[in-house]
């Protein structure tokens, strides 16, 4: 039990750095674009319950860091509307620097500073890493042929670097993708170097049916990834456009999940992440970091969700107001963060499920009362 303890303590502190990295970009987002709207922010806390510490800037903010960091939360001068709090509390607002006085053009800036924030974050991550390492580019090479596959079938072999299909060079490995899942049940000629001779293979497409479409398979892995350093501007594109192809990627998955294409095991919730950043903190700072990022990306863009509670249902809500001209019904405003309450809860319960399935509480508990 003893040799477990050094593993706990690194899942524990890993996750707090990851959660606690998110979560002060995601509301450091609201809070300057609150600044910026001239909106006083009250208290911007990293963490819920009793405060570890706790200091008040000089614009009259109280910074806080909390005991429980599962989140955090800043509480802007005004969120309220006038008719919930009492007289007291009104008489205490400072004129021109509340929430609710602001036009919804400026409330939607504040709200959504937050998961653009952390868009912001992946992509400079993205970019310092191909700055600092290169950018991993997996080569066009067979790590592995599938057995009674369509490459094995074709001769294909393990090291051979595929140069061309038909008359398209191929210059990575996502390359072979994009062609051969665009050509189900198809023959291609296929380029392969080996042994520093090129060869011409022929190859039939096996096919299969994957998001209501057919699609192509040939049957090999890829093996071999080599780091391209790049220039500055190069990086910093290249964390834009890393950024985007995750987003477009968890789009993509979640879109399977609600067709039922693809199973819903992969969702996953705080134990889950926990389990992920000390499995990946193990690997180094370059994995910490390309992991932070990959979550930043899933944290804006849970956030966008127009889902009341959530950024992404607030700014349905202007939207709405923007369209009416007036704010939304008090009564629909109160059914539908309730609505998003119970969303909430319920992913949450099911996302907590998932993770204890995965980490094999249930085949524990089986084992030890059976």
């Amino acid at each position: 039990m003893l040799h477990a303890i050094p593993d706990l303590i690194r899942t524990v502190l890993a996750f707090v750095v990851v959660l606690g990295v998110l979560v002060f970009v995601h509301e450091l987002g609201h809070y300057l674009a609150a600044r910026w709207r001239n909106v006083h922010v009250e208290v911007f806390s990293i963490g819920f319950g009793q405060a570890i510490t706790s200091w008040v800037d000089r614009q009259g903010t109280l910074w806080k860091l909390a005991w429980i960091p599962l989140g955090g939360y800043v509480k802007l001068h005004g969120q309220e509307r006038p008719e919930d709090v009492p007289e007291e509390y009104r008489a205490k607002w400072i004129a021109g620097r509340t929430f609710h006085e602001k036009g919804v053009g400026s409330r939607a800036i504040v709200v959504a500073a937050g998961p653009i924030a952390n868009f912001l974050l992946a992509a400079v991550l993205f970019a310092g890493l191909f700055l600092a390492f290169g950018k991993p580019l997996t080569l066009p090479v067979v790590g592995e042929v599938l057995p009674d596959s369509a490459a094995a079938h074709a001769g294909m072999q393990a090291n051979d670097r595929i140069v061309r299909i038909g008359d398209r060079p191929i210059h990575d490995f996502e390359d072979i993708q994009k062609i051969v899942t665009a050509a189900p049940d198809a023959t291609l000629s296929v380029t392969v170097q080996r042994d520093g001779a090129d060869q011409v293979l022929t190859v039939h497409t096996e096919s299969r049916e994957a998001g209501g479409k057919r699609v192509g398979l040939l049957g090999i892995r890829g093996g071999k990834v080599e780091y391209q350093k790049l220039s500055v501007p190069a990086a910093l594109w290249g964390g834009v456009t890393q950024t985007w192809n995750v987003s477009v990627d968890t789009l993509s998955g979640l879109a399977e999940m609600i067709g039922g294409r693809r199973g819903t095991d992969e969702l996953g919730g705080p134990l889950r992440i926990a389990q992920l950043s000390g499995q990946v903190a193990e690997l180094g700072v370059a994995s910490m970091i390309s992991f932070i990022a990959v979550l930043s990306v899933n944290l804006g863009l849970i956030n966008l969700f127009p889902i009341p509670v959530l950024d992404g249902g607030h700014l349905l809500f202007y939207l709405a107001e923007a369209i009416r001209g007036r704010p939304l019904p008090p009564r629909a405003l109160e059914y539908g963060f309730r609505a998003g309450l119970a969303v909430l809860a319920g992913l949450f319960i099911f996302a907590t499920w998932n993770d204890l399935a995965h980490i094999g509480v249930f085949r524990w508990f089986a084992g030890l009362i059976g």
